[in-house]
């Protein structure tokens, strides 16, 4: 994405994160390099297929799927992530393997079973590896869903984080799909974002408390946040292989290089259906958010970072039924209320997502809300039976769903 091109909304960027796993067994298996030798003849990090693009990620168990470019619509791209990892499955049926989504593997061991990407750039994940041991669930064990957003000129990136950094805490609340690591129950519905917020807290400036301080143009995050993490990742990284784009670890990161701000806590849903509607619905929140639909610009740029992080970490812990009790934060949506669960403030929220969000993902995301997170899903499918043969009986299921592009544990769930 340029500045120079793509004005706020103009266009979007997708990307989503699936896990590549043994068919029978259903545990991770790092064939990624293999699968993107066999659709380019050789091992490459990506691969262009149309108007979806493969590449790799940190660990070989994991390959992305993304918008081969910005694109003007997201009419109908359910369809082409689906046909993309139809074509995956039947590349992968070779190897015995398949895809799984979902936010995170819920038996893996990272201790065993990471296996880092070992070709093209790799250089950067063996860095990362010695600064941080990527052997854990916040790095080798982590599939999300990230969206791309542009802005040109401070102006628009004023606007633009102001209303991000709005709606992050909520969204949890809408996507969290990771109850269990290590085959338990971990007690968050995020356990995604609650291992992803430590990860790296032998830096604290590069994450921060994940949700972006109150900075609102590019000479002030220079200042208040790429400086900082530039000066303090500096001895351990005496030949700069780190950009600070990348380093910079908060669940959205402004990304001045090609004009966009990239939000990264959602988790991979269980079709690129799900995905989508949730994609669909945060961004149609951030768009009447940014036109000040619900409270002017001088009112948003006023949040610190520490009071939205509060309500953050509790939608991670409970999702949907995460009690918000900050009635400020409330009044900000409108609602006039002392508490509120986070999934009521989304269905409060809903009729002013009609009028932004596409008509099919509308409907798809009504029956999210309906239903619950995915998270919450998974807990009432798995009861109290965690074993293995029950996880992978579960697991199975949310593996059809992508294979079928369909919801899980819903209406829709035959």
């Amino acid at each position: 994405m340029s500045s120079d091109h793509f004005h706020l909304f103009d266009v979007t960027g997708i990307e989503l994160e699936y896990m590549i796993v043994d068919r029978k067994t259903l545990n991770v298996l790092p064939v990624c390099d293999e699968l993107l030798r066999q659709v380019t003849g050789e091992i490459t990090a990506d691969f262009e297929n149309g108007s979806i693009a493969w590449s790799n990620e940190l660990v070989n168990h994991v390959v992305e799927l993304k918008t081969n470019g910005p694109v003007k619509s997201r009419y109908g791209l359910h369809h082409e992530f689906h046909n993309n990892v139809l074509q995956i499955n039947e590349i992968l049926a070779k190897f015995d393997a398949c895809l799984l989504p979902g936010g995170a593997h819920p038996w893996m061991n990272p201790r065993k079973e990471t296996s880092l990407w070992k070709h093209e750039f790799n250089e950067i994940y063996t860095l990362y590896d010695r600064i941080f041991d990527c052997r854990g669930h916040g790095w080798s064990n982590l599939q999300s869903t990230h969206i791309n957003l542009p802005f040109s000129g401070d102006d628009e990136f004023k606007r633009l984080h102001a209303a991000v950094r709005m709606v992050l805490p909520i969204i949890p609340a809408i996507a969290a799909s990771t109850p269990f690591l290590d085959g338990l129950y971990t007690g968050f519905h995020d356990s995604r974002m609650e291992t992803y917020r430590h990860n790296q807290e032998k830096i604290p400036s590069i994450a921060g408390v994940i949700i972006p301080e109150a900075v609102f143009s590019k000479q002030e995050y220079h200042l208040r946040i790429f400086d900082p993490i530039v000066h303090d990742i500096a001895p351990f990284d005496h030949d700069k292989v780190l950009n600070k784009h990348f380093l910079n670890s908060r669940g959205a990161i402004s990304r001045f290089d090609r004009g966009a701000i990239e939000i990264r806590i959602i988790d991979n849903q269980e079709s690129p259906l799900a995905d989508m509607a949730v994609v669909d619905a945060v961004v149609g929140l951030i768009k009447l958010t940014a036109d000040g639909f619900f409270s002017p610009l001088s009112e948003q740029v006023n949040w610190h970072e520490n009071t939205l992080a509060a309500i953050f970490l509790k939608t991670i812990r409970e999702s949907d039924m995460a009690v918000i009790e900050n009635s400020l934060y409330l009044d900000f949506w409108g609602c006039q209320q002392h508490l509120m669960t986070a999934g009521d403030l989304w269905r409060y929220l809903l009729p002013s997502l009609q009028g932004v969000m596409e008509p099919v993902y509308f409907e798809v995301f009504s029956k999210i809300l309906n239903a619950g997170t995915l998270a919450r899903r998974l807990l009432t499918v798995m009861g109290t039976d965690f074993s293995r043969e029950h996880f992978y009986y579960v697991y199975d299921k949310l593996a059809q769903c992508l294979a079928a592009n369909r919801l899980f544990g819903t209406d829709a769930d035959d």
